[in-house]
């Protein structure tokens, strides 16, 4: 009996603790787990919002930061982002390097995470190492700012001041930050375009896809479990030139790809194997939302996706308008005031819309052309000791930054026009600059803008002080048929008075600095085919364009902005002339299959080209006669065994 009672002790025992331990074996803890991210990119310094062709509004931050709280409303444990470019595109913009008005403002509506763009850049490496000076030092909140494979330069004469105030910061390569019981491994990459973008950076570019996998690995051994990759890269409908596509395909193990740099916006993510890739669109028309869960096994599942419009349905967020009021009273002491402009202050008005020209399509286009009268009045008005040449005036598509609306036109519209850059003085704005070239260079910068435009559409030119026609089905860099100089009539639109161009004469050309900068690249681009060196007056190189930058009777920079401030204002109460509802033939664009049209007046190019096309079909006739005739012997023999019967 003592037997059996212990035995039946120890077998209640037994089942007690197996029936305790039943709801831990039925069911037992399922690893896995929930991850929202809110996203922006390409914020481009948008902090007011900005009118739309159906007459709305986009974007604004304060109507971000309502977004903002009503999506973190719905899921508190939401980490917010942002995938580069924040900065420089609006003149609050002005406020980069003494203020960073931009990492502040941030910082106030919660982002957790930033990386950095190339427009971090415009103000070079010392400008970008101000702004983190004067954003940490300004001891509000800020978010965390992750850079992987982008670092000072060993030759940057500035690379310890570079260094010290991104420690100084807490820029990092990659983080980790727990939420919601999910610990979220985060790096920032730029990618090879985005560099390219920045050539004043004074940074060298580690490969992206190495750091990418260095990164990973190293958040995944710190117990990362969702990993997120703020990439300054972008996509592209070319799989060759999709960047972060790439990046997803060589570095397993990143869940989230936040991709800026192109502009995209994904109305759906792009899925490559395990990784997803979002975009929102720029300049803060969206916040972009995605949701992923996982189980035991890893494998994310989409649960949700989306973008919401930031526009007048969004109300604005009180406090972050007092802080944007705050910063446009900064800039209007800061930068403005030398300008004695103020940054509402009305210049003039347009009964029309001045529209930025559509990618892609080669024509004329009125703000362009009203741009480039700009710089020309600028050259003729403004400029201080101006030489008494025959100028000609350029600007292009890359640098039409906003349109000009229906209505009154202010000084921050026309600074947004024309946001990009920083001069020598150190302050916002590329300054114009006077080169010379030769007429046969000056032909060739119309060729360019005829024949590289379609590759690169940023390339399309817009003149002031010239005329010429081209032909979009002639032979590449033979498309041109016909420019003259035009001579300036400003106010008096009707009257065009034409002179033939002398190819081996120096003319005066005015642009901006980033334009002038690029007119050296247009042998490479060119494939060698076409040349433009920028000159002196005296037909020596340029080796500093800042000797060429055109100056005020005071000494200061003429801004590319300012000239077409200051352009419009001169047109008063008056307003923009009705002459500018269109583009006015200066640029004459035909699509002709006409065979005249197409062949007349060929250079090299084309003959060498028809010569090669005529060999080629006399070899093909030659070889068809050939096969005739060899076929005709088989069939028939010769005409002396026909003869005897052979």
């Amino acid at each position: 009996m003592k037997r059996f009672s212990r035995l039946f002790g120890a077998a209640l025992a037994v089942l007690l603790a197996l029936v305790l331990a039943l709801p831990a074996l039925a069911s037992p803890p399922e690893p896995g787990g929930t991850a929202t991210v809110l996203f922006t990119h390409d914020l481009h310094s948008h902090f007011l919002p900005q009118p739309t062709k159906d007459g709305n509004e986009s974007g604004g931050y304060a109507r971000l930061a309502s977004a903002l709280a009503r999506e973190r409303r719905n899921n508190p444990d939401a980490l917010t982002v942002d995938g580069g470019d924040f900065s420089i595109g609006s003149l609050i913009q002005t406020l980069y390097t003494t203020r960073a008005a931009e990492l502040r403002t941030m910082g106030a509506m919660g982002y957790d995470a930033v990386t950095a763009g190339n427009h971090e850049f415009d103000h070079t490496g010392t400008g970008f190492a101000k702004m983190l000076q004067a954003a940490y030092g300004s001891g509000g909140k800020l978010p965390a700012l992750v850079m992987a494979n982008y670092k000072p330069s060993a030759e940057n004469p500035d690379q310890l001041d570079i260094q010290r105030a991104m420690a100084a910061y807490g820029v990092k390569e990659s983080m980790l930050l727990e939420r919601g019981g999910v610990t979220y491994g985060i790096f920032g990459l730029m990618g090879l375009d985005s560099h390219d973008c920045a050539p004043s950076s004074g940074f060298v570019l580690e490969d992206p896809v190495q750091a990418a996998g260095r990164c990973v690995q190293s958040l995944k051994e710190q117990g990362a479990q969702f990993i997120i990759c703020l990439s300054h890269s972008g996509t592209s409908e070319k799989t060759k030139n999709s960047e972060d596509e790439q990046l997803a395909q060589k570095v397993e193990g990143i869940d989230l790809i936040i991709s800026g740099h192109t502009h995209t916006t994904l109305e759906a993510p792009i899925v490559v194997g395990d990784t997803y890739i979002v975009s929102a669109g720029p300049y803060c028309r969206n916040l972009g939302s995605i949701t992923l869960s996982w189980g035991k096994d890893g494998k994310k599942q989409l649960t949700d996706y989306h973008l919401t419009p930031i526009d007048k349905s969004m109300e604005s967020d009180p406090d972050i308008t007092l802080l944007i009021e705050d910063w446009k009273q900064q800039v209007g002491g800061d930068y403005l005031g030398r300008y004695g402009l103020s940054y509402d202050q009305v210049l003039t008005h347009t009964d029309f819309d001045l529209r930025t020209p559509v990618s892609g399509v080669q024509t004329g286009n009125s703000l362009g052309e009203l741009v480039a009268d700009a710089f020309l009045w600028a050259a003729m008005n403004l400029e201080a000791d101006a030489p008494e040449v025959e100028t000609v005036t350029v600007t292009a598509d890359g640098v039409l930054r906003a349109s000009l609306p229906k209505g009154e036109i202010t000084t921050s519209m026309a600074f947004d026009v024309l946001s990009m850059g920083v001069g020598s003085d150190g302050t916002s704005g590329f300054p114009l600059v006077g080169v010379y070239l030769t007429g046969k260079e000056l032909k060739a910068a119309a060729e360019v803008d005829a024949s590289v435009t379609p590759i690169m559409p940023a390339a399309q030119l817009y003149m002031s002080g010239a005329s010429y026609s081209f032909n979009t089905h002639r032979m590449f860099f033979n498309r041109v048929t016909h420019m003259f100089l035009e001579e300036a009539a400003f106010l008096d639109f009707n009257r065009r008075e034409l002179s033939r161009i002398d190819d081996n004469r120096l003319y005066r050309v005015v642009t901006g600095m980033y334009s002038a900068q690029m007119l050296g690249t247009v042998k490479s681009k060119s494939m060698g085919l076409l040349s433009l060196e920028p000159k002196m007056a005296d037909g020596s190189p340029v080796t500093d364009f800042e000797d060429c930058i055109l100056r005020d009777e005071n000494g200061s920079e003429i801004k590319e902005w300012y000239a077409l401030a200051a352009y419009l204002a001169y047109f008063g109460e008056s307003g923009v002339p009705r002459s500018y509802a269109a583009p006015d033939g200066r640029k004459d664009v035909s699509s002709s299959l006409n065979p005249i049209e197409l062949l007349k007046n060929p250079n090299w190019l084309t003959l060498t080209v028809l010569g090669v096309l005529a060999a080629a079909a006399l070899a093909a006739a030659l070889i068809f006669r050939w096969a005739v005739l060899r076929r005709r012997r088989r069939r028939y023999g010769t005409g002396k065994a026909r003869r005897y019967g052979r």
